[in-house]
């Protein structure tokens, strides 16, 4: 009778965790969503200026050298501000520090509409440049803000869907931002880009305030949710409530422990090539579709759809098949790797359209490549598996850092690429051998992927 009064309490303890379980709110949906919002905001803002380039530099006689630097100005500050961006972020949380990041980058983006009233030429190219690199400066606690609040929202499990989520979210940009950009320059001018980019940003800032929060401080959030968090890996004391006297000052020892980490570099080293494809993307694609393959700035923007939405579902797969092998019983290191690996394989496609004359073939395989590219692109991802809890902020805009050099490398190599070659043939073989890169990045350096693990520095 005993036996089966305890049987019977284990049974109804057991429902009653399951009742929990299942009525445990979905508050980090709403997170990712934003997330996703803004990320996607933020690639937009990226492209802006390669979707005016073509009407711009014609009419303000910037030659493709001068525009090559240009588009580097964005990411020559954006590296620069990794690491203060990072540290920002732990020290006030990521819903103030990137409120100013959103808010900031979306006043500059509407400046970049007026530089035209400035008449000399040199001092237009000197404009641009100068607010090309304050919206890099802006931009940078961005992405090391999507990692520490995913790591603060989703266990582990989750979290390669849902950074895949976010990091699809660029491709997804180009989807809705691509055609809208095409038609407010064929039918207004290259200038209403910027204005209408930038007046969109400073209404999603104030959104962000309304909208983010931590797990521990959201009004609708339930005890079940941030339970389920904390039981099942997610870095919840990340939030914005981590006062400064809870989190001792991040040391330059600490930072040399990273930097000295094979995982760790190698990790970083991978995502500069992703991001040498990504470059490519943001910046040369529409002008190679335009002077190369003799689109119209309309069809051309409307021909950027067909790449951007295989990489966003690309960037979905990806995280759903990493999630998914995690939840088989495979290893960390394979869940992530596998479709790293398997992703940029598909992604050397790009140097195929260098063999191939028509249109829809060379959307095709552009669509290839960045539908492989979305399947690799889990970057992201493996940082917050990886970086130190006391320093995922950091930890993310160091690999930031890292990746985006390539922003500041790719544009203008391709620049003299053509300026020399007068072709995109040699641009395209210099994109697709960043994919093989990434792959012998992440076989032969990365090694297992697990929390890196900060040594006490401690006298």
């Amino acid at each position: 009778m005993e036996n089966t009064q305890q049987s019977s309490g284990s049974t109804l303890a057991a429902t009653s965790r399951k009742v929990k379980v299942a009525t445990h709110t979905k508050t980090r949906y709403y997170i990712l969503a934003m997330i996703f919002i803004i990320t996607a905001l933020n690639y937009g803002d990226r492209a802006t200026l390669s979707m005016a380039a073509a009407p711009m530099s014609q009419e303000l006689g910037i030659s493709s050298i001068t525009m090559g630097y240009i588009f580097s100005a964005f990411a020559w500050a954006y590296v620069i501000g990794q690491l203060p961006g990072g540290w920002l972020l732990d020290k006030f949380g990521a819903r103030r520090v990137y409120f100013w990041s959103i808010f900031l980058w979306s006043i500059f983006t509407i400046a970049i509409g007026f530089v035209h009233f400035l008449g000399d030429t040199g001092v237009v190219i000197s404009a641009l440049f100068l607010l090309r690199f304050l919206v890099g400066l802006a931009e940078s606690p961005a992405f090391p803000g999507n990692s520490s609040v995913t790591a603060a929202w989703f266990p582990t499990k989750e979290r390669g869907t849902a950074a895949a989520i976010f990091n699809a979210s660029s491709y997804f940009s180009t989807v809705i931002f691509a055609p809208l950009m095409g038609w407010l320059v064929g039918t207004m001018s290259w200038q209403s880009i910027f204005w209408v980019m930038g007046s969109l940003g400073i209404i999603l800032s104030l959104v962000w305030l309304k909208v983010i929060y931590s797990p521990k401080q959201h009004p609708t959030i339930n005890p079940e949710e941030l339970a389920y968090l904390e039981a099942e890996g997610a870095l919840t004391d990340m939030g914005e409530n981590m006062g400064n006297t809870q989190r001792k000052k991040t040391t330059w020892a600490e930072v040399k422990q990273i930097l000295s980490s094979r995982m760790m570099l190698g990790i970083f080293f991978g995502q500069y090539c992703v991001n040498c494809l990504t470059y490519f993307f943001l910046t040369w694609f529409p002008v190679y579709l335009v002077k190369e393959r003799h689109l119209s700035i309309l069809k051309a923007g409307f021909a950027a759809v067909a790449p951007a939405l295989c990489g966003f579902i690309g960037g979905i797969l990806g995280g759903i098949i990493s999630d998914r092998l995690i939840r088989m019983g495979y290893s960390l290191t394979l869940a992530r790797k596998l479709p790293i690996v398997l992703g940029f394989l598909l992604s050397t496609s790009i140097v195929v359209c260098n063999y191939v004359d028509s249109q829809t073939a060379i959307i095709f395989f552009m669509s290839l490549s960045f539908f492989g590219k979305g399947v690799g692109s889990l970057g992201w991802a493996v940082m917050s598996d990886v970086a130190p809890k006391q320093m995922v902020g950091l930890s993310g805009g160091m690999m930031n850092a890292f990746g985006n050099t390539a922003g500041i490398v790719t544009p203008i190599v391709i620049g003299y690429i053509l300026a020399t070659t007068n072709s995109f043939n040699l641009a395209l073989v210099y994109v697709g051998i960043h994919a093989i890169v990434a792959i012998i990045c992440y076989t032969l350096i990365v090694g297992k992927i697990q929390r890196f693990e900060l040594r006490s520095t401690s006298q």
